[in-house]
């Protein structure tokens, strides 16, 4: 009978813990959701773009395994026709940074209601140029990337811009990750945009999503502890002249977010399942919706009110200090991105390290690490320190089959 009461004991036990996580599980995967409102839109007119019919009529995209870690911000696997992708939707509206507070609920009434009908192709691409002004400061060049985005919101390659391709492109460009794709097309590290319809869009899916490698079906990472899991992180890396491949995928990378054609863009979550790579060991980002330009941080977070520093960040990883005279977060981040690259790094890149170069790796590591945006000739330190990390690893890695 003892024994019998303690199986039971155990099966109800399993059992309120299974329902209770699915239920987590189905708040964050509202792919359904998505696919409804997006495809509503579409068939009513409202919106367009390459993956509308794709999505709604031949239903030859679909969801697969779901990535999201918040549910506004759904994230999956998909298939498109015979090509993998990652297919993101926006369930909520993300017209602004949240700095931690929580969004209104997604009104598709106010996402898709620009450009309106009778607007021209001039007046639409003014709306774009003062968007972009906003967001990344007057630059002389901004012209250019207006150019850019109405090829790009050409969804069928017509020659022309429709009212549904322009209402998709203004909400897309609301979002950091989108814009960043656009200007970043050209380069190695950023995924390829493959598609959209509205605010959702498709971009090359990568073989592994993240900078460790191994990915469990969710049901299994639900049950595993944080320091069990971070155990298992670091016993499936790839071999060290790998690991120090992708490292010089995310030092580009970085290089390729400063100072950039645009501006500059400041990454406020690096971790690591926000990186992946391919089967080559090339750096591949795997989500971006947290790299966002200084110039609409500087502004947005300068006269936010603050008690202390802990109040004056955003993401994770992008932090100003409160200046306690005036109760007011100074708009100054403290860490460039290479710094917060290099923390990340430190232990992955150490682990296995050979130890004719480790004593090196870890002066500049460390070197990296303390690298402030406040200090003089920031700019001079953060391109040394870079360029002497990169050739520190591709000197140890270039005669290799993995290099």
């Amino acid at each position: 009978m003892k024994y019998l009461f303690f199986s039971w004991l155990v099966v109800f036990v399993g059992s309120w813990i299974i329902y209770v996580q699915y239920s987590t599980y189905t708040e964050l995967c509202r792919g359904k959701d998505c696919k409804k409102i997006i495809c509503d839109k579409y068939k009513t007119g409202v919106i367009d773009g390459p993956a509308c019919n794709s999505l709604c009529v031949t239903e030859t995209l679909y969801f697969g395994k779901c990535l999201s870690t918040k549910p506004n911000n759904q994230m999956y696997l998909g298939i498109w026709g015979n090509l993998p992708g990652v297919v993101k939707c926006q369930m909520e509206q993300a017209l602004h940074l949240d700095f931690g507070t929580e969004l209104e609920p997604r009104k598709e009434i106010v996402l898709f209601d620009k450009p309106t009908r009778g607007t021209t192709v001039q007046k639409f691409k003014e709306m774009v140029y003062s968007l972009f002004k906003a967001k990344l400061g007057d630059q002389g060049n901004l012209p250019e990337l207006v150019n850019l985005i109405l090829t790009v919101a050409d969804g069928d390659k017509d020659g022309q811009v429709s009212l549904g391709e322009a209402k998709s492109a203004w909400a897309l460009l609301q979002l950091n990750e989108f814009l960043l794709m656009v200007i970043l097309q050209d380069k190695e590290h950023t995924p390829k945009l493959m598609g959209f319809c509205g605010d959702l869009y498709v971009m090359e899916s990568v073989e592994y999503t993240s900078l460790y490698g191994i990915s469990l079906p969710w049901v299994i990472e639900l049950f595993i502890p944080s320091g069990f899991r971070r155990s298992m992180d670091q016993l499936f890396t790839p071999s060290w002249p790998r690991k120090a491949k992708i490292a010089i995928g995310l030092l580009e990378f970085v290089e390729d977010v400063f100072h950039g054609p645009y501006g500059n863009f400041l990454m406020c979550d690096i971790s690591a399942k926000n990186l992946g790579y391919n089967d080559k060991y090339d750096l591949k980002m795997v989500d971006m919706r947290k790299i966002v330009p200084e110039t609409n941080l500087k502004e947005l977070i300068k006269d936010r009110h603050c008690e202390s520093d802990l109040d004056c960040v955003y993401g994770t990883d992008c932090r100003t200090s409160c200046d306690q005279s005036t109760m007011k977060c100074t708009s100054e981040v403290i860490q460039p991105n290479l710094a917060k690259a290099c923390q990340l790094l430190k232990d992955y890149l150490l682990r296995g390290a050979p130890s004719e170069i480790r004593e090196e790796l870890e002066k500049q590591l460390y070197s990296c690490i303390a690298l402030k945006v406040t200090a003089n000739q920031m700019e001079m330190e953060h391109s040394l320190i870079l360029n002497n990390l990169k050739t520190l690893l591709w000197k140890k890695i270039s005669y290799t089959n993995d290099s």
